[in-house]
């Protein structure tokens, strides 16, 4: 099969959404190409390395830096590229969102007009298969603002770290109940796939020894092997449209340069909450959709930050993992809390740093004096729901070009005083917590990148407000659907990563079943026992 081929369906990126609609059409017999910007990642003892880390990786990449102007200051930024998208260096949090998260309270929502136009209900089977597919790890059951769920998760929990068992019981004493983090991590021993060593190189890290359930280890190889094509080290750099349809994508071999088009029935967008609007607005499709000018708007990224704490001993005597608790006492607001009043967002344990890490992005001769007092440290990520803010957005430079010829991306996000309200907050009850499991002196460090980003391409009923409809398809276009988390309406106040996954299982499932649609997907085989099915084995799916 060689580019110049048709296809049932283009897919453009390889993340979380990306990945679970090419595994749907792949399971229904569809020839199905997809487009990832990046290359695969290597695996070894490299990955444990001081520069093992994402942003010190080749696949964090400055080839064509963007423009960022938000509350931090302005400067530039690179992009996330590699197969598997961010899965490959995120910390295997998977966690559904809340009931109440899709029925945003009007503290959060402002002027947006953010509305969700589905329900809790509508995604909860998607959700557990998402849960199997990844073969995520759980404790149903503990989490106090847990939604309700059909389905046990599929991995039982390891066993809790030292660490975790101080900052747990001191959450404890301090009258609040932390649960097990559900994490997308392999515990069991079977063949085939390596069990988790517990190590310290986890979030941020890939997994040198494949044992992080990514989707560059549990999805992809298996769709590739079913006859996905997958062209790696490609950009996407326009999307050619005539009378309501997408007839093409021109492609960029990385490379070599060279430019060559894909062509098919069907194309699916995925490159992220940056990237997929940048590529729309690059191409000129907001003159064909009736919300156009929402295109790139109402951009999110969650209030993010973490408090350390500082303990005159070492919280992790052992050096195991130990990002295995969450918090959600004051998820939807606490009586202790006036300000602001109503929704905040979570608490997560998050690993200490290693010394490496430290001193390698850290400038001489301080990092290697930081990175001595490092293994005195532990904390707790702080994610704060932020508001959509049509201000906050991603825009064309039309004054400029990137190194690829596309016009030049800015992105524009500052956080509204209630975001900084909300994760103040969450730090300060962070800060008791440590303070109670024997840390006197807390530091805070305050996230700046865009890893949780959502929001820039949303759906919803109205299409004068959402570009996207209900099964995320893109208004004014009939072949082209968006599923990555641009599409979400409001943030949550917890990772997107598993409701990306479930979203877009549920928008393939749709895409497969539609009336007519060989009409308009010319030559594909319709397998009609496979619509609306999904495999019910607890072990993960990785189509071998």
């Amino acid at each position: 099969m060689s580019e110049s081929d048709s296809f049932d369906a283009v897919i453009i990126g390889s993340g979380f959404g990306g990945s679970m609609v090419a595994r749907r059409f792949v399971e229904s017999g569809w020839r199905v190409a997809m487009i990832e910007r990046g290359d695969w990642v290597q695996r070894g003892e490299h990955n444990w390395g001081p520069r093992g880390s994402l942003m010190l990786t080749d696949h964090y990449s400055m080839d064509a830096p963007f423009l960022v102007h938000q509350t931090e200051g302005t400067g530039e930024s690179g992009q996330y590229e590699c197969v598997g998208g961010p899965s490959v260096f995120y910390g295997g949090v998977s966690m559904r969102f809340r009931t109440g998260d899709f029925h945003p309270q009007t503290e959060i929502i402002g002027e947006s007009k953010a509305v969700w136009p589905i329900e809790y209900d509508d995604l909860e089977p998607y959700y557990g298969r998402a849960e199997r597919i990844l073969d995520v790890s759980g404790d149903a059951g503990t989490d106090p603002t847990e939604p309700p769920r059909r389905d046990p998760y599929p991995q039982p929990v390891p066993k809790l770290s030292e660490t975790s068992r101080r900052i747990g019981a001191a959450a404890e004493a301090l009258g609040l109940s932390p649960f097990r983090l559900p994490l997308a991590i392999n515990y069991r021993n079977r063949p085939g796939r390596t069990t988790c060593i517990a190590c310290t190189t986890c979030d941020t890290f890939a997994c040198a020894i494949t044992a992080k359930n990514d989707l560059a280890t549990v999805v992809i190889p298996g769709l590739v092997a079913k006859g996905m094509k997958l062209f790696t080290g490609t950009m996407a750099a326009r999307l050619e449209h005539h009378s309501g349809r997408i007839e093409s994508v021109e492609c960029i071999d990385r490379e070599t340069g060279r430019r060559f088009d894909l062509r098919a029935g069907l194309f699916v967008l995925s490159a992220g909450a940056l990237s997929s609007p940048h590529l729309l607005l690059a191409s000129g499709l907001e003159v064909a959709n009736p919300a156009g000018h929402a295109i790139g708007r109402y951009l999110m990224r969650h209030c993010n930050a973490i408090a350390y704490g500082i303990f005159p001993g070492i919280p992790d005597p052992v050096e195991e993992f130990h990002k295995q608790l969450g918090i959600h006492d004051f998820y939807n607001g606490h009586p202790s809390i006036d300000r602001p009043r109503g929704k905040l967002g979570t608490m997560q344990q998050i690993q200490t740093p290693p010394a490496s890490l430290v001193e390698a992005m850290v400038p001489k001769p301080f990092g290697k004096i930081l990175a001595r007092g490092v293994k005195h440290l532990t904390g707790l990520l702080i994610i704060a729901e932020d508001q959509p803010l049509a201000e906050n957005r991603v825009r064309l430079d039309t004054g400029r070009s990137d190194a690829f010829g596309m016009p030049a991306m800015v992105v524009e996000s500052r956080y509204s005083d209630r975001d900084l309200a909300a994760r103040s907050a969450l730090v300060r009850q962070a800060k008791r917590i440590l303070r109670k499991a024997g840390a006197p002196v807390s530091y805070v460090h305050k996230i700046k990148t865009f890893s949780h980003a959502v929001g820039s391409v949303r759906m919803g009923d109205d299409p004068d407000s959402a570009p996207l409809d209900r099964y995320c398809a893109f208004r004014g276009v009939d072949n082209l659907f968006v599923v990555d988390g641009s599409f979400m309406p409001t943030s949550a106040g917890i990772n997107p990563s598993l409701t990306i996954a479930a979203n877009a299982l549920r928008v393939a499932d749709h895409i497969v079943g539609l009336p007519g649609q060989e009409n308009w997907i010319p030559g594909r085989a319709r397998d009609d026992d496979a619509l609306g099915q999904a495999r019910d084995d607890n072990a993960p799916d990785r189509m071998t």
